[in-house]
C-alpha cells in the first residue's frame, strides 16, 4: 500500500512542473491584485467620462462585495471539482469582467463588469495559495513563501504607474483590456505546469448563507445611492422598506448559519469576546479609513492638480507606515497587553483624520503624505490579528476564525467605499447648487457637468477656485465622519482583554504551522 502511495506521489511530481506552477501563480496574483490599484488611480477620469460621481464608491464596492461572497463558494467548488478547473473558471470570469468593463460606456455596464471581475478575483488569490500548498512540501514552502510576500508589494508599486500612464496617454479603457493577455498568459502557464487534482465529493457549499448575506448588504447599500440619484428622502417608504428588508435578510442569515453544516460565518465564534471585539474593530475601522482613502485620487487630481500617476503614489506613505507599525507591534505584542497596543495605535487614525479635516487646495503634498503616514502607523497593528486570534480561539476553530475576520474586513471595505462615495457625491451636489446660486446667471452654463465628476477644461479661473473650494469642503466633511469612526474604534478597543500573548504559545503555534 505504501509503495503504491509512493508511486502515486512520484507520478504526481512528474506531471507537475513546479517552475511553471510558481510562474503562473505569481502572474495571476499580480494580475488580480494590480487591478485594484490601477482602477483606483484611473477612477477620477472614469467618473468624469461616465458622469457617475454618485456611484464612485460602488466601482470598488461591487468588486469587493462579489469577491468576498465568492471566496468561500469557489473554495468549496475547488474541493468538489478540483483546484485547476475552478482556478481556470475564476480566471475566465476575471477576463470576461475585464472585457465588459473595458467596453463600458455607462456606469451600469461598468458596475456589471466589475462585479464579474470580483467573482473571478474571489478564486484567484485563495486558490493560488491552496495550489501552492498542495504542490510543494513543507520545506519547499518555507523556502519560497517569502517570494509570495514580496510579490504582493509589486501591485502597490506598479499600479499607479500603469493606471496613470494609460489614463494620461491612451485611454482608461485599456486598464481593463490589458488584463486579457496577462490573464491568458497566467492561465496558459499554470495549465501547462499543473495536473488536475481530484475533487472531494463530501464538500458542502453554503449557497443560502452567501445569497442572504450579499442580498442584505446590497439592500442596505443601495439606499444612499437611491437617495442621491433618484431623490428619495431618508424617510420615504422606499428607503425604509429597503432597510427593513436588509434587517430581515440578516436575521434569516443568522438562523440559516446556525443550522448550516459548513457556514460562511459560524455563529458560535461570537461567544468568544476577543473574536467579537476584533471583528467589530476591523469592520468599523475599515469603513472609516478605506472609504475616504480610496476616494482620495479624486481630490488629488481635481483639487491639488496632480497627474493620475502622482496621485496614485501619494498612497505609498500610508502603506509604509502600516508596514513599520506591523513590525513594531508584532515585537511588542508578547511583552505588552494587546489591548494597550490597540488603544494607542487606534488613536493615530483619529489624530490623522482630525488633521485631514483642514486639507484644502493650499495644503502641500508633503503635509498630506505626512498625514497618510500617521494613518498607516495606526492601522498597521491589524496585521497582527492572526497572532491574537490563534492565541485566543480554540485551535480547531482558528482557521475559520481568521477567515471570518477577513470577511468582516472585506464587507467593511465594501460598505465604506460605497457609503462614503454617496456622501461625497451628495456634498458636492449640495455645494454646487449653492455655488450656482451665488454667481451670475451667464456663468452657470460654464460649470457644465462639474457635479458629475470633475472640473472641465476652459472654466474661468475664479470659478475653478470656487469649485475647488466646494470639493475641499466635501472631503473635509468626509474626514470629520471618518474621525468619528476612528474615535468609535478607540472606544471599542477598551473592551479587549488585558492579555499578553504568551511567548511559549506563540512559539508552539509557529512550530505547529511549520509541521503542518
Amino acid at each position: 500500500m505504501e509503495m503504491n502511495a509512493g508511486a502515486d506521489l512520484k507520478t504526481k511530481e512528474r506531471k507537475n512542473n513546479k517552475v511553471l506552477i510558481v510562474v503562473g501563480l505569481i502572474i495571476g496574483i499580480i494580475f488580480s491584485e494590480l487591478d485594484e490599484t490601477v482602477v483606483s488611480t484611473a477612477m477620477p477620469s472614469i467618473i468624469r467620462d461616465l458622469h457617475g460621481l454618485s456611484l464612485y464608491g460602488w466601482v470598488a464596492g461591487i468588486y469587493m462585495l462579489t469577491m468576498t461572497a465568492f471566496m468561500p463558494i469557489l473554495g468549496k467548488l475547488a474541493d468538489l471539482y478540483g483546484r485547476k478547473r475552478i482556478y481556470m473558471l475564476s480566471m475566465g470570469l476575471f477576463i470576461a469582467g475585464s472585457m465588459l468593463s473595458g467596453f463600458a460606456h455607462s456606469m451600469t455596464t461598468l458596475l456589471i463588469g466589475r462585479g464579474i471581475q470580483g467573482m473571478g478575483a474571489g478564486g484567484l488569490v485563495p486558490l493560488a495559495m491552496v495550489i501552492f500548498g498542495d504542490t510543494f512540501t513543507v520545506e519547499q514552502r518555507a523556502k519560497t513563501q517569502g517570494l509570495f510576500g514580496a510579490v504582493m508589494f509589486i501591485p502597490q508599486l506598479l499600479g499607479p504607474l500603469i493606471g496613470g500612464y494609460f489614463t494620461q496617454h491612451i485611454s482608461w479603457h485599456w486598464i481593463f483590456w490589458v488584463n486579457i493577455p496577462v490573464g491568458l498568459l497566467a492561465a496558459a502557464v499554470l495549465s501547462a505546469g499543473l495536473s488536475e487534482s481530484k475533487g472531494n465529493k463530501d464538500a458542502r457549499i453554503d449557497w443560502a448563507g452567501a445569497f442572504l448575506l450579499v442580498a442584505a448588504i446590497i439592500a442596505f447599500l443601495v439606499t444612499p445611492v437611491l437617495h442621491e440619484t433618484e431623490g428619495y428622502g431618508w424617510s420615504s417608504p422606499v428607503l425604509i422598506g429597503l432597510w427593513a428588508l436588509g434587517a430581515m435578510l440578516l436575521a434569516i442569515f443568522v438562523m440559516v448559519e446556525r443550522k448550516a453544516k459548513e457556514p460562511i460565518l459560524p455563529m458560535h465564534l461570537f461567544r468568544n469576546r476577543t473574536f467579537t471585539m476584533l471583528s467589530l474593530i476591523v469592520f468599523t475601522l475599515v469603513i472609516g479609513i478605506m472609504g475616504p482613502f480610496i476616494l482620495f485620487p479624486f481630490f488629488a487630481q481635481n483639487v491639488l492638480g496632480l497627474t493620475p500617476i502622482a496621485s496614485g503614489y501619494m498612497t505609498l506613505p500610508l502603506m509604509a507606515g502600516a508596514a513599520i507599525a506591523s513590525v513594531i507591534s508584532g515585537r511588542l505584542i508578547t511583552k505588552i497587553s494587546y489591548r494597550l497596543i490597540f488603544i494607542v495605535s487606534m488613536m493615530l487614525p483619529a489624530i490623522g483624520f482630525y488633521l485631514m479635516t483642514g486639507v484644502d487646495a493650499a495644503t502641500s503634498v508633503i503635509v498630506i503624505c505626512g498625514y497618510f503616514a500617521i494613518l498607516g502607523l495606526g492601522f498597521g497593528v491589524l496585521f497582527n490579528n492572526n497572532l491574537i486570534v490563534q492565541e485566543t480561539v480554540e485551535k480547531e476553530n482558528s482557521g475559520v476564525a481568521l477567515t471570518s475576520i477577513t470577511l468582516f474586513q472585506s464587507f467593511g471595505l465594501t460598505i465604506g467605499v460605497s457609503v462614503f462615495g454617496s456622501l461625497l457625491a451628495g456634498s458636492i451636489h449640495s455645494g454646487m447648487e449653492d455655488l450656482e446660486a451665488g454667481i451670475p446667471a451667464g456663468s452657470v452654463a460654464e460649470l457644465g457637468d462639474v457635479a458629475q465628476g470633475g472640473i472641465p477644461a476652459g472654466l474661468d479661473a475664479a470659478i475653478v477656485t470656487q469649485v475647488k473650494d466646494v470639493f475641499s469642503d466635501a472631503f473635509q466633511h468626509l474626514y470629520w465622519i471618518a474621525f468619528l469612526f476612528a474615535l468609535l474604534v478607540v472606544f471599542l478597543c477598551f473592551f479587549l482583554k488585558r492579555e499578553v500573548l504568551s511567548t511559549a504559545s506563540a512559539e508552539e503555534e509557529n512550530a505547529s504551522s511549520l509541521e503542518g
